[in-house]
């Protein structure tokens, strides 16, 4: 079927139409709630998005494929669901399609030449294309012909030659059946996207308490006394943790945000479902805001870490839990040593703060007898972000702060199951227990040799070292670094496999051959099955997991599940005798979770306990035991050297960062209200005072040049933005900017991108017509 009442396309970006206003000081109210209906109205009209958002968050609904904040036990709210996750789905509910005619009127080098906010929003792909080496248009291929044509490219090579890449919003049956088939095949190669962002959490926190998620459940945001936002911005990437934190704020706990942008969400929240939050004044939100330079969050906690103990010093017994880090840590006394000295001149230089304003934060952390960190982007993509998460885990340790109410860490992950992904063994350096699980319950034997992260992928794609390069779901070729290398690697892969729903640059610049094969979203109703209507899990940032259920007629009859997908893939690589039984799984999804009650650890009777409509956690030693499952079996102290970013002379600290209007890769719109800018994303934000030295002016037409060991990287055309930003710093979008990171400009441990780490200077930009 296809639906015939279709919303007109939109325009492409038209940088010259930018405009910029003040920023706003407040975050939601009325008109997030009117832009979201607005939005999704326009996409998928009145009944499907009343049909979709009354579902959305809900149990027994469907899972908001934005972030992956969590719902609340108890009761809900009819509408569970922020402005941007309204977007997402009527992202994913548009009336749009993208069929054999589209395909067929833009040839791949006019489609080059859109941006991506363009390509996404053509609509929902509708059938499976192909493109062969010579063609210039992809054209219809039929799903046997295109699993054969996977199958045939795979067994035709060798396993370490084969990429299984996957975002976050894949559901756990659907990883857990993905990372199976690459094991099945022979290859760790399975990279994703939590290597480009948390990555450096799960490094971090592996060695230091056991377990590389966050401790803390949603009661414990509410009852903590003192909560640090550090290097995240709520109001755009997870605007439901504002109702968590007015929560907080409430019951009479702090905030301390830390960050290099005043962003509005950090300040004040204006609750659309409260009589407050329309015609109050809203919610404020920090009591103290750290704005720190890009990359200082080191020397930031190292500075607590060191005026805390100071304070036991003066008054022993008040600041450290001495009876929980003797019982439970080890290194306090290294640790202890490194932070008896510090030498604020290097630390105000680091932070771009004053001692007295970290003086006045270290006061809230002696006063609080539960703190939560939480922390996003803005740590995880610096060289030393590993050490700086180690330095905050430092700090929580020293007071006890894992295993009771209201304290912990809480690293937020961004994309919905992006975390859940990990859970389900999608990781290219898999543990022994896992892969022998396995091995027991399929009868394969897994391989042993670690394979690409994202970053590897990128380099083995511009050797020509990849011949299969499957993603399901993302658009890596917008999400890694060094974009101009990355889409020449992809160029060179042999075959690429695209499992998606909507058309992106990933799908432009595509291996000699390359498949685009169009799946179900979270909201599409799955019923092709003998067994009937079947629904899939998710878990979030807080380790629950629970069910999630699309119930919208698909846009197109020739969209397969993505479980079906995988299956179909195995099936035609491994034939009709392999030792999993793919159709099995593909059928029946319990079956699939029978397989991982069996497997992982945390998920017995998985069955059973997912049909709770409120969903069951997973354990978690450090916030259920106050226990520590690391090799020493201890909560571990560890001693980092103080380290920031230092650019040359000439050159400020660039990061990136999104728009209001986007989800990662996913421009809803083209209005980042907040900040002020719309209609433009070619941007520079930059202090007035950096404007100023650098020799510009507000709105000056600019090329940018980064600079990393020697070599350069050039971005043309952005427009200087005044903005009250961290002098010496600047934000640009993403992905825009990622062009600037150079692909060995990585995490030290986790080899996260660094794109919070870039060096640039700008030149004027020089029209080529004008040149001549």
């Amino acid at each position: 079927m296809k639906f015939t009442k279709q919303p007109a396309p939109v325009a492409d970006i038209d940088e010259a139409q930018l405009e910029v206003h003040k920023p706003k000081k407040e975050a939601a109210g009325v008109k997030a709630v009117m832009v979201a209906l607005e939005r999704a109205v326009a996409q998928a009209g009145v009944q499907r998005s009343v049909q979709s958002l009354l579902r959305l968050n809900q149990k027994g609904g469907f899972d908001c494929p934005g972030c992956a904040w969590p719902e609340t036990d108890g009761k809900r709210k009819a509408a569970e669901f922020c402005e941007n996750g309204a977007k997402a789905v009527a992202e994913e509910n548009t009336l749009r399609t993208v069929g054999a005619e589209f395909w067929a009127k833009h040839s791949i080098a006019e489609l080059s030449q859109k941006t991506e906010y363009w390509l996404g929003n053509q609509g929902r792909l509708s059938e499976p294309v192909v493109i062969r080496p010579g063609e210039t248009h992809y054209s219809p291929i039929s799903w046997s012909d295109a699993f054969a044509l996977i199958g045939e490219r795979i067994s035709g090579t060798t396993p370490d030659r084969c990429v299984f890449y996957t975002s976050g919003r894949t559901a756990n049956e659907t990883a857990f059946m993905y990372q199976l088939f690459a094991r099945s095949i022979g290859t760790n190669n399975l990279p994703d996207c939590s290597n480009m962002c948390h990555e450096s959490s799960g490094s971090a926190l592996n060695p230091t308490i056991g377990i590389g998620k966050g401790t803390v459940s949603l009661e414990d945001i509410h009852e903590a006394e003192l909560i640090f936002v550090v290097g995240q911005n709520p109001g755009t990437n997870h605007p439901r943790m504002l109702g968590a934190l007015q929560e907080c704020k409430e019951n009479g706990g702090k905030v301390v945000a830390v960050n290099p942008l005043p962003e509005a969400g950090l300040f004040n929240f204006k609750d659309p479902q409260t009589f407050a939050g329309v015609v109050g004044k809203g919610t404020p939100i920090a009591d103290e805001f750290l704005q720190i330079k890009v990359g200082g969050d080191l020397a930031l906690f190292q500075a607590l870490g060191h005026l805390l103990l100071e304070e036991e010093k003066r008054n022993p017994g008040t600041v450290v839990d001495r009876a929980f880090v003797e019982s439970q840590t080890d290194g306090f006394e290294a640790y202890a040593e490194a932070r008896a000295t510090l030498d604020w001149e290097v630390t105000e230089e680091a932070t771009g703060l004053s001692r007295e304003q970290i003086e006045t934060v270290a006061g809230m952390l002696i006063r609080s007898k539960a703190t939560i960190f939480c922390w996003a982007l803005g740590v995880t993509q610096q060289p030393h972000s590993v050490d700086t998460i180690k330095e905050m885990v430092n700090v929580l340790l020293l007071q006890g702060n894992f295993g009771k109410p209201g304290a912990g860490a809480c690293p937020v992950r961004g994309h919905s199951n992006v975390q859940g992904d990990r859970t389900m063994g999608v990781w290219e350096k898999p543990t022994e227990p896992l892969l022998a699980a396995l091995d027991r319950e399929f009868g394969i034997t897994s391989p042993r040799e670690h394979g690409h992260d994202s970053v590897e992928t990128q380099h083995a794609l511009e050797n020509g070292d990849v011949d299969v390069f499957v993603c399901m779901g993302g658009n890596f070729a917008a999400a890694g670094s060094d974009t101009e290398g990355l889409e020449a690697g992809m160029q060179r892969a042999g075959l690429t496999v695209h499992v998606s729903t909507k058309p992106n640059r990933s799908h432009i610049v595509h291996g000699k051959t390359s498949l685009i094969l169009p799946t179900l979203g979270r909201t599409d109703r799955d019923d092709k099955h003998a067994k009937g209507i079947q629904f899939l899990s998710v878990e979030n940032s807080m380790s629950v997991v629970h069910s999630t259920q699309g119930r919208l007629q698909p846009v197109s009859e020739h969209l397969l599940a993505e479980p079906v997908i995988i299956a179909r893939m195995a099936e035609a690589t491994f034939g009709p005798d392999h030792a999993v039984d793919w159709r099995a799984m593909a059928e029946d999804y319990d079956v699939v979770r029978d397989h991982i009650s069996r497997v992982l650890p945390g998920f017995e009777d998985f069955n059973t306990r997912v049909r709770n409509k409120a969903g069951f956690v997973l354990p978690n030693p450090p916030r259920d035991t106050r226990s520590f499952k690391t090799d020493i079996g201890r909560g571990r102290f560890t001693v980092s050297p103080l380290e920031f970013l230092t650019p040359p002379s000439g050159h400020l600290v660039l990061q990136t960062l999104r728009s209001h209007d986007q989800y990662n890769t996913t421009f809803y719109g083209l209005d980042d209200r907040y900040r002020g800018i719309s209609d433009g994303r070619r941007v520079i934000l930059i202090h007035p005072k950096d404007l100023a030295a650098q020799g510009f002016q507000d709105r000056d037409l600019v090329d940018v040049i980064s600079v990393f060991a020697g070599a350069e990287r050039r971005a043309d055309k952005f427009r200087l933005i005044a903005y009250p930003t961290a002098e010496g710093c600047a934000a640009a979008y993403f992905p825009e900017a990622n062009a600037l990171v150079h692909k060995e400009n990585v995490a030290r441990v986790s080899n996260t991108p660094g794109f919070k780490a870039m060096f640039v200077r700008f030149v004027p930009h020089v029209e080529a017509a004008a040149a001549g």
